[in-house]
Formats: structure tokens, sequence, C-alpha cells
């Protein structure tokens, strides 16, 4: 902890999370500063189409097989986070299973923003991951939320006696492939691999990233301050679950990560990913998704969770959490 602590409050002091705080800051002041939906969305497309050329440039220049174990385990991740969901909160008085799976859902499924601030963090502090990481993405976002609305699906049959009603699987993998963040994501990847991007990633992508995650931030620091009056019409479970659950997540995806490490050579720093994307919860493809494949769950208890508290703990928390104990391992 000696080793630890200091390590964590320099990764706190980062610009990330300096202007994540602002906009938490901005917005709790009651502050008219408003940044426009259509650069929140152009922004959005810009980090996911970087990060998915990064991935497919990565992929393309390294061993496909290296990427499967990976994947796999991102798949598994995805779908025990629901489970957890299903089986905690959803046990919790005053806590509907429907809300509580849709909240699994939500935590399962990944943050691009999150994703987008992890990335930089492990570059500032030198610590060394696979580029193709960022591609894990989609292989834990997609099963979490299906896995959510089967298990809605299914407990919703089960109580109201209709079990002969099927669950359609592909409308719903076919929906998160079709949302604005995977299919930003996807393109990116697609062109890093098919094609040569790299003058204009060099040129274009590289040089902006940074600047735009910083405008990013402000914006997810000022939905978080936002949503707050949101979280305190419902359950306090869903506040503390929101608190803790991403750094149980977290710890379960660096598990994983290590486990990798151990039987592929899969590196520290690819474990730092692996665990941040599943602390963290979607903030673009899921809620949509499950709005549409959970009707009955209450939208402003597991997207205010995942807002107001579980993005701002990942981004705060967990990464540099994650980091400090990956510099910690490697001995810095």
């Amino acid at each position: 902890m000696t080793d630890f602590l200091p390590l964590f409050i320099e990764q706190l002091q980062s610009p990330t999370l300096g202007f994540l705080i602002g906009g938490i800051v901005v917005a709790a002041l009651g502050s008219q500063l408003a940044i426009p939906d259509s650069i929140y969305k152009f922004i959005s497309f810009f980090l996911l189409m970087k990060i998915g050329l990064t991935g497919g440039i990565a992929i393309r220049n390294s061993n496909f097989s290296e990427i499967i174990l990976p994947a796999l385990g991102a798949v598994g991740i995805g779908i025990v986070i629901v489970l957890i969901s299903r089986y905690t909160l959803g046990k919790l008085p005053g806590i509907s299973v429907p809300d509580a799976v849709a909240t699994g859902g939500l935590f399962g499924a990944v943050s691009g923003s999150t994703l987008a601030a992890v990335l930089p963090q492990l570059d500032s502090a030198k610590v060394p991951y696979e580029a193709w990481t960022a591609a894990l993405y989609p292989f834990m976002d997609i099963p979490a939320l299906v896995a959510a609305i089967v298990m809605a699906s299914l407990y919703i049959g089960k109580k109201t006696g209709n079990t002969s009603e099927k669950v359609e699987i592909w409308p719903i993998i076919k929906e998160s492939l079709q949302s604005s963040a995977v299919t930003a994501m996807l393109l990116g990847v697609a062109l890093g691999i098919l094609t040569k991007p790299e003058p204009v990633y060099e040129s274009f992508f590289n040089p902006l990233f940074r600047g735009f995650l910083a405008v990013l931030m402000i914006i997810m620091g000022m939905e978080a301050a936002q949503r707050m009056n949101e979280l305190r019409k419902v359950a306090q479970w869903f506040a503390i679950y929101a608190f803790f659950a991403p750094i149980v997540h977290g710890f379960l995806g660096f598990g994983v990560g290590l486990i990798l490490h151990k039987l592929t050579g899969f590196s520290i720093g690819g474990s730092v990913v692996l665990a941040v994307i599943a602390a963290s919860s979607s903030d673009i493809s899921g809620p949509p998704t499950l709005r549409a494949g959970i009707p009955s769950a209450n939208p402003s208890a597991y997207i205010g969770a995942s807002t107001a508290i579980g993005t701002p703990v990942a981004i705060a928390i967990c990464i540099p959490l994650f980091i400090g104990i990956a510099e910690m391992m490697l001995g810095r």
C-alpha cells in the first residue's frame, strides 16, 4: 500500500480526470454551460473511430491467434457481470428482477468514453499493452446486452406463465451491432485491417485524440451531475451497487487478464484495459438497446446509476487503481 498510494494519487491528477471533475463541478454549481449534442456525437464518433483504427492496425500487424482467448474472456466477463447483478442486486428488497438485470446489462456493456480515457493514461504511465485490446469492446458489450435481455424475458415469461414465447437472439445482436458506438468501433477496426490508414491516422486522428477526449470528459462530468437527481428517485441500493460494482467488475476483468498473462503472455497493460472495460458501463449503445429489449425496467434506475455514479467511479477510481497495480507489478 505504501508503494501503491503515491501512484494512485498521481493517476488522480491526470488531465482526463481533471476535466471530468471540472464538468461535475460546473454542473453542480448550476452553470448554464451547454455543449451541443451534435458536437458530442461527432466527438464520440471520432474517439471510437480512432480506437477502432488503432485496434485494426494492430490486428493486421499481429498474430490473430493471440486475440482468440482474450476475446473469449471478454465474452465470459460480460455474461458473468449480468449474472452477478441478477443474483445480488435482484435479491435486495424493493428491487425488481428486470431492473436488476437491466442494470447488470448496462454495467456489463462497455463505455466507449471510459475505454478512450484509459489508453492515453496507459501511454503516459508507459505501461505497455497490445493495441488490439481496444477491439475487445464488442466481445464484452454485445454478450452482456443479449444476456440481460434474455434473462429478463425468461423471468417475465415465467412470472406471467407465458413460457412458450421464444426469445429472439439475433435481433438483439443486430441492434447492438447497428448502434452508433459499436458501428464506429467496428468500422475503424475494419479499415485498420483491410486498408492502410496510417497517413490519415498519424496526421488527423492521433494529434486530436487527447483534446477531443478532454471535451468528452467535461460532457460526461456534467451529465453525471445532472443524472444525480434521477438517481435520488429510486432505491438507495442502486447507488450502493453503482459505486461498488465497477470496482468488483474491474477486479474480475483484471483477474481474467492475469490468467491470460500466465497462459498466453497477455500483457499486464492489456489486463488493465480488460479490467477497465469490465468496470465501465455503456453510455451509448446500452441504454437504447435495453429500453427496447426490457421495456418493463426503469431507465431512471439503471441509467441514473450508471451515468451518475458508475462512470465517474470507473474513470476516477478504477483507471488509476489498476494502472497503479500494474506499475507495482512491473516493479516501478
